[in-house]
């Protein structure tokens, strides 16, 4: 059985600590939890009556792991969703909240499974996932995987100041692809030369 507060921990690694980036619409976020979330739980660490950065910075570790297994894992479903899906569902959901969800249910409607693209985790979305799993138990997380780096691309596409999220300064795959790609067998892992194609556009 996945361990799921494992997972969690190594989220929180890759979200690493405070960050303030007036380019990311999250806002100010420690641990991938943005202050938007914490207003919505009413946490207000400070006590001075309102919730803002200065919240976010005292925000600890174990509380961002509680949020996440509670709010992020949890509260949306994922924990009902096929183990096989988990880490990647999971990561995403605290990367971009329900567009993970949807980004699944685009996936199973591709895969032929008549799934409302809501970022609902309903009985029809967990049944759908269900069938595929078990239809394509070696494929539909990398499937996954490749389905988020493509909405990062889109993302990074329709708006210019998101795409240092996806490409460095030096010209490589930024955190966002990587992040997609870890969650993917190597064999479908972009090579330079097609990254550089796909990026060509951005100028």
């Amino acid at each position: 059985m996945l361990d799921v507060t494992a997972i969690a921990r190594e989220i929180l690694e890759r979200e690493g600590g405070y960050v303030n980036d007036p380019d990311d619409p999250g806002g100010v976020t420690k641990y991938g939890v943005t202050v938007h979330t914490m207003r919505r739980l009413g946490l207000d660490l400070d006590g001075d009556g309102d919730v803002d950065a200065r919240d976010v910075q005292r925000l600890s570790v174990e509380q961002a792991e509680d949020i996440f297994l509670e709010h992020y894992f949890h509260g949306p479903g994922i924990a009902k969703l096929p183990p096989v899906l988990w880490a990647g569902v999971f990561d995403m959901y605290v990367n971009a909240g329900s567009n993970a969800v949807k980004i699944l249910q685009r996936l199973l409607g591709e895969m032929g499974w008549p799934v409302s693209v809501d970022g609902v985790i309903g009985p029809v979305t967990l049944r759908a996932a269900a069938e595929a799993a078990a239809a394509a138990p070696d494929h539909i997380a990398d499937a996954y995987a490749v389905a988020r780096r493509s909405y990062y691309f889109r993302l990074a596409d329709r708006r210019p100041a998101s795409r240092k999220y996806a490409r460095t300064r030096a010209g490589g795959k930024g955190g966002w692809i990587k992040r997609a790609e870890d969650f993917m067998a190597q064999r479908y892992r972009m090579s330079d030369a097609a990254f550089q194609k796909r990026v060509a556009a951005w100028g």
